[in-house]
């Protein structure tokens, strides 16, 4: 088991600098190798190998594990910066662009948003499932 033999270590480095009780370390270090061969890190280990498939995968969307939706997120995020540079020096422009995605987002249909959830929904729950199943790396 590669992978469980590559966490081993970094574990027992973390126990080390989190408990500070020499006692306490070594029964948690005890537990973690009592772990080694039971059913609970062979799931962790199962986790960890899907992780790491997806994070070797060559196509790199699912290198980076990020759906678009979050790549809109993090547009509209940095979006703040330009519009924090158009309200210093141009305060009723900024409320004028703001005013107005605020008019065009209210203006999209109710049930396009529920679309939206309800997709992004089964996406996470599909995902988990196949992940679970073992059917997605």
């Amino acid at each position: 088991m590669p992978v469980l033999d590559s966490l081993i270590v970094p574990i027992t480095r973390i126990i080390d600098k989190v408990i500070p009780d020499k006692e306490a370390r070594e029964r948690a270090k005890l537990e973690l190798l009592k772990l080694e061969g039971t059913h609970e890190m062979q799931m962790v280990e199962a986790r960890l190998s899907a992780i790491v498939a997806e994070a070797n995968s060559a196509d790199p969307w699912t290198s980076r594990a990020r759906p678009g939706f979050l790549y809109v997120m993090y547009a509209m995020i940095l979006f703040a910066i330009p519009m924090g540079l158009v309200a210093a020096f141009d305060p009723t422009a900024a409320l004028a662009i703001a005013d107005g995605m605020t008019r065009y987002l209210n203006g999209l249909p109710e049930p396009l948003y529920a679309l939206f959830g309800t997709g992004y929904l089964g996406y996470t729950v599909a995902r988990q499932w196949g992940k679970a199943k073992g059917i997605d790396r």
